[in-house]
């Protein structure tokens, strides 16, 4: 295959600033700069769909965490599909389609440790959802962390997002019976009609949240699968079984506070309940990552997984725009940001 023609400048979003609370446009800017060139043992990557991911948030504070922490004038992280337009490496050749986490920009160099994608499978975009981290995080952490045995109640929130609509399934998969919580009617009426959660509670709904859990799970809950943490959480726990567990993969309704949120306190629930809590990072896991990948994929294609998808046009200049409404759950699905077409030659799913 012949080599695309690759310019010499690119477009790529850096932090401008330390956003104190919610971020702002002018916590980023976006700024033109030279499109590298591949070294030996190299690939030179277009980006093509730009994952956005709540965790990114965290990485704008100046706090040590488990991930480096963003400098002023870098460019932001983030998982892209691309393809590869140039390459010394050879395990990849141009053309190739591939995951890697080159960040907010149109091109980015890899070191040979981009996934190979097989576009065959299913859309390439999924590689930054389903098949990809979000569908791991989904499959570790409920599997792995949350053990869900067959009759479970297994309780979900951001149930519509990129892990929790995959961790639903793969619950009722696994024989239990699975609630969703969610913002709003419309991704409710997604979670129960399109993915088959047995129930979802509105959490923008208003009244007593706890009593709306206890109504939709009358048997208690056995698995709660966190991704928002705060007064949901205080909610969820309000209504846990003895024996059960807790999977702690986000807290999203916190990453915009600069001050610890307290309420209700939960430990008492915990130590008479015999509750396990246990954080987890999908990295956890990376050596069975494959096995994961394998199932998830299998599951995909033969239809017993179902996703959404939240695709953003306009370019790597929407960015910032869509990952502020990101935080405050605006999207709709796996949040991503179409930095450039296609190839043509692509299979149409």
């Amino acid at each position: 295959m012949s080599s695309p023609s690759v310019p010499k400048s690119q477009r790529r979003v850096v932090l401008a600033n330390r956003p104190a609370g919610e971020p702002s446009g002018q916590d980023f800017r976006v700024e033109e700069a030279p499109v590298p060139e591949p070294g030996p043992g190299q690939i030179l990557v277009r980006a093509i769909y730009l994952s956005l991911d709540p965790y990114m948030r965290g990485r704008m504070r100046d706090v040590v965490s488990y991930a480096p922490v963003v400098q002023i004038g870098e460019v932001m992280p983030g998982g892209i599909v691309g393809e590869v337009v140039k390459s010394n490496h050879p395990a990849y050749k141009i053309g190739d389609i591939v995951e890697e986490r080159l960040g907010w920009q149109e091109y980015g160099v890899s070191s040979g440790t981009a996934r190979k994608i097989d576009p065959s499978v299913a859309p390439i975009s999924t590689a930054n959802g389903i098949l990809g981290m979000p569908g791991l995080t989904a499959y570790f952490g409920l599997f792995e962390v949350g053990q869900p045995k067959p009759g479970d109640t297994v309780v979900v929130s951001a149930a519509s997002g990129a892990v929790g609509q995959v961790v639903g399934q793969l619950a009722k998969l696994a024989g239990c019976r699975v609630v969703g919580i969610a913002g709003g009617p419309k991704k409710c009426a997604f979670v129960t009609e399109e993915l088959g959660f047995d129930a979802c509670v509105d959490y923008k709904a208003g009244g007593d949240l706890a009593a709306a859990i206890k109504a939709a799970c009358p048997d208690g809950v056995d698995v709660y699968f966190d991704n928002v943490g705060g007064p949901v959480t205080d909610a969820v726990i309000a209504n846990i079984n003895f024996w059960a567990r807790v999977a702690i993969c986000g807290s999203i309704s916190q990453y915009n506070s600069d001050t610890t949120e307290l309420g209700p306190r939960t430990p008492g629930f915990f130590v008479g309940r015999r509750v396990t809590s246990r954080g987890f990072i999908v990295s956890d896991f990376l050596t069975r990552f494959p096995f994961a990948m394998a199932r998830l994929g299998k599951w995909v294609r033969a239809g017993k997984l179902r996703y959404r998808e939240d695709i953003v046009e306009g370019g790597i200049a929407k960015a910032p725009e869509a990952f502020i409404g990101l935080l405050k759950g605006e999207n709709f699905g796996k949040l991503q940001v179409r930095v450039a077409p296609e190839p043509a030659s692509l299979p149409r799913h």
